[in-house]
């Protein structure tokens, strides 16, 4: 089992759950030629959840109930995804520093829970797409705790926008695949410089 929505661009996962954020993020149709949104509709969104979900819980090691969907929570679901998609974008190019998105877009239910091993866990509460919505969140949120949070980005290519991990030393990735978009940009600028150096 894989995260499917990041599998069909070709690109390796983020590190646990942290996944589920990265391929409800590359549920986005993108590419050339284009893959399809598996959020356009109630069928196609309720296999990627129940694909989704169940990767999450091989992952994390936490059981989930079953999420369903209906037409108000798969528009509430690409209403979430998309603002998830645009805070990512603003962190990378703002820096993840304190601050850096002060509004808040979404909120979601979770519980603190002590373990008999004595470790505590985030549970994600709620049902249909604010349980995805909270799964997204807790992700997101462990992801900040271990520092990884900041490597999931979207692809420049504003045609693009597929979200990746970044695994360079640095953390300076900026194309989700160099040799489809980002030497095309490259390409791109370079011409645009050497119009402007001719007049």
């Amino acid at each position: 089992m894989s995260w499917s929505a990041t599998a069909r661009y070709g690109l390796d996962p983020a590190p646990g759950g942290l996944g589920l954020v990265q391929d409800l993020l590359n549920t986005v149709g993108a590419g050339a030629p284009r893959i399809p949104d598996l959020l356009a509709e109630v069928a196609e969104a309720q296999a990627w959840v129940d694909e989704a979900t169940a990767q999450w819980a091989a992952v994390t090691g936490q059981r989930v109930p079953r999420v369903a969907l209906d037409d108000d929570g798969l528009t509430e679901l690409r209403a979430f995804r998309n603002d998830l998609q645009e805070a990512t974008a603003k962190a990378q190019d703002a820096g993840s520093g304190p601050g850096a998105l002060a509004l808040v877009l979404h909120s979601a239910t979770a519980a603190l829970q002590l373990g008999d091993s004595g470790l505590v866990r985030l549970e994600p509460r709620g049902s249909g797409w604010r349980r995805l919505t909270s799964l997204a969140l807790a992700a997101a949120f462990e992801g900040q705790q271990a520092d990884t949070r900041r490597r999931l980005k979207t692809c420049r290519n504003l045609r693009c926008r597929v979200a990746f991990y970044d695994r360079s030393r640095n953390n300076s990735g900026v194309w989700h695949d160099v040799k489809s978009c980002g030497n095309a940009a490259n390409l791109r600028a370079y011409r645009a410089r050497r119009r402007a150096q001719n007049g």
